[in-house]
């Protein structure tokens, strides 16, 4: 007998569109509004149970125990592996169904995973989460990723992926209020090219927006959101905002006045799932929105048909025909995946250099080897990683390898006492409950301290008695937090050195003064004289480490960072050198031993430029998980041949780069793809114990049309004494251009095993529309007819193998300026940056009172006499037209006059005999003013 059903939305055998909307009519409007938060509500009289949007899956299922951790992203984007990632998104997925069927209230499917920010600078705080600067590489590795998650069943989802953060997200700095200014060609061929192939190939079904604007408009209201992701990659799943950036759009952005304006242009612009800690304050705003006609019901009719389409995919309303329904509970850190997680954390290893074949070390030849620095005896973990099982620590791996020598471990760490300046009374631990910090007259039980110092003013100091850090408490200084870690990080201290005496902060710069009853606490202003410190260096860990390595047959010093520390969300590095006690230790334990081997162990890259000039050999890995002890002991024993490749180039210094505000990689020559100084490590560089040689490359076409594929055939031949992988890498550059064009630009890579001796045919097929920039004339894609170089090779910088080949594509069309010529549309600029203009057109804003923007090619005619602009002013300001350069032949003048809207302004062109048939066009801004378009006539 054939089952009934109360309801159509139960039936499986309707279409989902169906099902859907016959849901989402059956809800009252005051059901409408509470689904609309993240947290969903049940709905008991239809049978709709309590439901979150939003599980963190960075690397792994995190923040619900412990589950299975893999490397950070930015060391799985050194994989270079789009196999390991689709493996590892269905890890992902699978962990995430045992947590949701232990709890599927709390515990949710669509995760938030993975980040695909461009990381067009190292400096950038959450360079750890994403998968590197090139949108080639970020896009085959996410898109990969996300189909793993998802699965691969025609109708229902293992679990859904949540792209972050659309668009322009590579700040920290003011993040929640600041605006990215991206011209079109910036935007056009980089930063959406990374989100394009995961919507469109990898069929994510949802995505979170930013907290920034882009170009003045909030990311949560931008048209790209609906016009871009929902319309034209076929996006149909939800769309969710950043926590707290829906009232962020007045409160931060102060783009309204009022919380009910922005949630309802929100919901228009396309978000269907708020995520806001004040649930109920958002709630109130889509009432009042609702209230004062801002919104239809409709409206929320649209948003939630998105958010329930993906829960009728996510098979919760049909568990008997949901393949996903019944993940065995054994799938939660099964073997399999602790053994992917190995393998991924192997992978990503980057050997850097390794100068007269240092690595791998032979353990035959050791007796002593001293394992040193900050790092060598730690896993840590960073803000959105799960809980892991286990933890093999570095030094944990080589003593593994190394049964019968003798290992040194010395971590380089201070050990201090402190005591007051005024009394001279030492810092103890308060036996009465073994954790606080306090001062009295006696020093017999003074504490010793294990002081570690980060780098731009960032200490912690590890109680030797309790084993824990010191961490500031409301109430006092105690010992007692097992990890300095956090959203904010109470375990940092900066010790202020005051000639000679000590001066202590805590991480939010608040004096740490000694109270009435010995107890130590933070407090604002209280700075007084009994408030200084002196400090006892009990043990100096800089010469420990020193003596140790210079007994040794073999140094290897461990340094990098603790995800926690100086960057990280919400915080940008300052720098990209190393704290400078680890650049002190490698230097002292280099001068000491000549085997000295350097393991940086970071989620970010370093200028070590010291250390690449004078240490034989570098490793590189990012903070790896459980594993990551076992993996960089079997590189550094060659149990492992090391394959991993620079997702971002490795700067020399800070120096090199621009303001972190400039999103401009253009202009800007930010990413390998554009910056011609001298690198540290090129991006897609890494060494292996074995040599590879590239032979035969052979093009299936030397003259090829736009809408053919190129196929690129060569030989890779491993001429070393080692099996090896090698990741192939193909670059494309335009020998001829009349705009900037990138030096090369990733298209195509391969990672490859190739066994001693064997040769290997790799083979790349190459759409020539691949080729594409984005022509600011005619608003599209365009291909430039012209000769192009295709370059094969092991890293942007090595590529043995080139071959032109010639395109018969488009050829870019001059300017018509009797057109309306948009001003965002230029080809260069000077001190203006793009904001909002009319209807969320995208204007050009001066920076300090004066600027300039030029339009090349223009087709011009003495016949001109008329130039029609259309502008807005904060106060007087002046516009003019010139021709040649900024400070060429002056054509005409426009006075701007402050006006709460916009202004069409026409004057004469003068000296229009200056005009030729062909020239380049400048618009100088005075003041500030904002520029829509402008029209000759």
């Amino acid at each position: 007998m054939a089952r009934q059903f109360e309801y159509p939305f139960q039936n499986p055998a309707l279409l989902i569109e169906e099902r859907v909307h016959d849901l989402v009519s059956r809800f009252t409007l005051d059901e409408k509004i509470a689904l609309m938060h993240q947290y969903q509500p049940e709905i008991r009289r239809l049978g709709i149970k309590a439901h979150k949007q939003g599980t963190e899956a960075a690397h792994g299922i995190a923040w619900l125990g412990e589950a299975t951790v893999f490397p950070q992203n930015i060391g799985l984007s050194h994989t270079w592996n789009p196999q390991l990632m689709k493996q590892i998104g269905s890890v992902i997925g699978d962990e995430a169904r045992v947590f949701y069927q232990k709890d599927p209230v709390v515990n949710g499917l669509t995760l938030w995973a993975p980040t695909v920010d461009l990381e067009r600078d190292p400096r950038w705080g959450r360079t750890e989460e994403a998968y590197g600067e090139d949108p080639t590489l970020v896009g085959k590795l996410a898109t990969e990723l996300v189909k793993g998650m998802q699965g691969d069943h025609p109708v229902y989802l293992k679990s859904v992926a949540t792209l972050k953060h659309f668009l322009g997200n590579n700040n920290e700095l003011d993040r929640s209020k600041c605006s990215a200014s991206i011209d079109p060609r910036n935007m056009y061929e980089y930063y959406l090219k990374a989100f394009e192939p995961i919507f469109v190939e990898g069929k994510a079904k949802s995505m979170m927006t930013a907290y920034n604007s882009i170009n003045g408009t909030p990311a949560l209201l931008h048209p790209y959101v609906n016009k871009l992701v929902k319309e034209k990659w076929n996006m149909d799943g939800f769309i969710v905002s950043d926590a707290g950036d829906v009232l962020g759009i007045a409160r931060d952005h102060h783009y309204y006045d009022n919380h009910a304006e922005g949630i309802a242009d929100t919901i228009k612009s396309g978000i269907d799932s708020i995520t806001e800690d004040d649930k109920e304050e958002s709630l109130e705003a889509i009432r009042e929105a609702l209230k004062q006609g801002l919104l239809e019901e409709g409206d929320l009719d649209t948003a939630l048909r998105n958010a329930f389409r993906v829960r009728f995919w996510l098979g919760e309303f049909d568990p008997e025909l949901n393949p996903y329904a019944n993940i065995p509970e054994s799938k939660l850190l099964a073997k399999e995946h602790q053994e992917l997680s190995y393998q991924a954390a192997k992978e990503q290893v980057v050997l850097l250099k390794n100068e007269n074949e240092t690595l791998p070390v032979q353990s035959s030849k050791l007796n002593n080897v001293a394992v040193l620095g900050p790092l060598c005896n730690e896993v840590y973990v960073d803000w959105y990683s799960g809980t892991p099982s286990y933890r093999v620590t570095p030094f944990d791996g080589i003593q593994n390898k190394l049964k019968e020598q003798n290992i040194f471990l010395h971590e380089g760490y201070k050990l201090i006492k402190i005591r007051s300046k005024r009394t001279g009374a030492y810092i103890e631990i308060d036996e009465k409950d073994g954790n606080t910090l306090i001062s009295t007259k006696q020093s017999v039980g003074a504490e010793i301290f294990q002081l570690t110092d980060w780098g731009c003013g960032s200490q912690t100091l590890k109680s030797t008695t309790t084993g824990k850090f010191v961490t500031t408490g409301d109430e006092c200084l105690a010992a007692t937090s097992e990890e300095a870690r956090g959203w904010f990080v109470k375990e940092l201290y900066t010790l202020h050195d005051e000639e000679g005496v000590i001066r202590l902060t805590s991480w939010d710069g608040q004096p740490v003064c000694v109270g009435e009853d010995g107890r130590l606490f933070a407090t604002e202003g209280k700075v007084e004289k009994g408030n200084f410190y002196e400090i006892e260096v009990v043990e100096d860990g800089l010469k420990e480490a020193v003596k140790a390595a210079s007994e040794a047959d073999t140094a290897i010093v461990f340094v990098g960072n603790s995800p926690f520390i100086n960057g990280k969300e919400t915080i940008d590095r300052d720098d990209i050198i190393l704290p400078p006690e680890q650049e002190q230790l490698i230097r002292s334990v280099r001068e000491v031993n000549e085997n000295t081997i350097v393991v940086i162990v970071s989620s970010y890259p370093y200028a070590v430029n010291w250390a690449d000039e004078h240490v034989p050999a570098i490793l590189y890995s990012s903070h790896a998980g459980p594993e990551l002890g076992t993996a960089i002991a079997d590189v550094l024993f060659g149990d492992y041949n090391p394959a991993g490749r620079l997702s971002m180039t490795w700067y020399r210094s800070a120096e090199q780069l621009p303001n972190i505000m400039d999103y401009d990689i253009i202009k800007g020559k930010r990413t390998y793809q554009y910056f011609d100084g001298d690198v540290l490590y090129p991006f897609g560089h890494g060494l292996s114990y074995t040599s590879f040689n590239y032979s035969d490359l052979h093009l299936s076409n030397k003259e090829i049309n736009r809408d053919s594929t190129l196929e690129v055939t060569c030989l890779v031949e491993n001429t070393g004494e080692l099996d090896g992988e090698e990741v192939v890498q193909l670059y494309v550059r335009a020998n001829q251009s009349r705009i900037t064009r990138p030096i090369k630009t990733l298209k195509e890579f391969e990672r490859l095993n190739v066994k001693q001796g064997e040769k290997r045919t790799v083979t790349f097929k190459l759409p020539i529309k691949e080729l594409a920039i984005w022509d600011v004339v005619s608003e599209s894609y365009k291909v430039e007819t012209g000769e192009y170089t295709i370059m094969v090779g092991s890293s942007s910088a090595v590529l043995p193998l080139q071959a032109a080949i010639h395109v018969q594509g488009d050829v870019l069309d001059n300017r018509t300026c009797t057109n309306r010529v948009k001003a965002f549309n230029y080809d260069d600029y000077a001190s203006v940056y793009l904001d909002e203009g009319e209807n969320r057109e995208y204007c050009v804003r001066t920076n300090n009172e004066f600027g300039w923007v030029s339009f090349k090619h223009c087709e011009l005619s003495r016949s001109l006499s008329k130039w029609t602009v259309k502008a807005h002013a904060q106060a007087h300001a002046e516009l003019q037209l010139r021709v040649g350069c900024f400070d060429g032949e002056l054509l005409a003048t426009i006075e701007v006059e402050e006006n709460t809207d916009w202004q069409e302004l026409r004057t004469t062109i003068s000296n229009n005999n200056k005009l030729t048939e062909k020239d380049d066009i400048y618009v100088i801004l005075k003041g500030d003013v904002q520029l829509s378009w402008f029209q000759l006539a």
